[in-house]
């Protein structure tokens, strides 16, 4: 594996637009599940002037044609081919001999899916098993919450912003999970939204909002935000 986990989650948390991340965190990420290929791909890219590869795009997204898009779309979950379907029936399904083994997960924004990451291997490579399947959930929820927070049209919440000393500014820093709950506040996500989008509990948000409260000396999640976007708008 080329690199790390948490090397992956600071990398991505640092890339600037959606291009970059697939043009220099797509092949990171192959790296470390040593795939053959690998792609990051979201739903609103300029359509494809290359005719074949509209027809594999609509094959590969195709909920009734393909069960590992149909997983996604029902799950909201990385998969890969073996848990869906056959090796018969997947080679009939993508004959290529660099997808003999598909892995995909979803990258979630407001509850919809707007994109997806996915490594492919070859025949004579190994398949993609459970520890593959969390690992990549785990990168697809930093690429999920880096949608939400970079690229979501609206009010968002900057790091840098969010860190800055100036006078009059935030009086303490946050943490950066609870940087993570207020840009979900932000967005106006409930508790449990918010505990399902960083796999916490329902409770721990509460406990997190409480501790931020105090260290902003606010009394509500709209003081909150309203004070943490202060001259901080993106």
């Amino acid at each position: 594996m080329a690199s790390s986990l948490g090397f992956l989650f600071e990398t991505i948390r640092q890339t600037p637009s959606k291009s970059a991340l697939r043009l220099h965190i797509a092949p990171k990420i192959g790296e470390y599940f040593a795939a053959k290929r690998s792609a990051i791909f979201f739903f609103d890219q300029k359509r494809f002037s290359d005719r074949n590869l509209q027809k594999i795009l609509k094959i590969a997204l195709s909920t009734e044609l393909n069960p590992v898009a149909r997983y996604l779309a029902e799950r909201h979950a990385p998969v890969h081919e073996g848990l869906v379907t056959t090796p018969k029936t997947w080679k009939l399904i993508c004959p290529r001999p660099d997808h003999w083994h598909v892995m995909a997960g979803p990258i979630i924004n407001q509850g919809q899916i707007v994109g997806t990451v996915g490594c492919t291997r070859e025949q004579t490579m190994s398949a993609f098993n459970s520890e593959n399947l969390v690992d990549l959930s785990a990168i697809c929820l930093h690429l999920s919450t880096w949608v939400a927070t970079v690229e979501t049209p609206g009010i968002i919440l900057q790091h840098q912003s969010l860190n800055s000393t100036s006078p009059g500014k935030l009086r303490q820093h946050l943490t950066p999970r609870e940087l993570q709950i207020a840009e979900l506040v932000a967005l106006g996500q409930t508790n449990a939204e918010i505990g399902h989008q960083l796999w916490i509990t329902e409770n721990s948000v509460k406990q997190a909002l409480k501790r931020m409260f105090r260290k902003l000396e606010v009394s509500s999640r709209a003081e909150m935000v309203a004070k943490l976007l202060d001259k901080r708008l993106h």
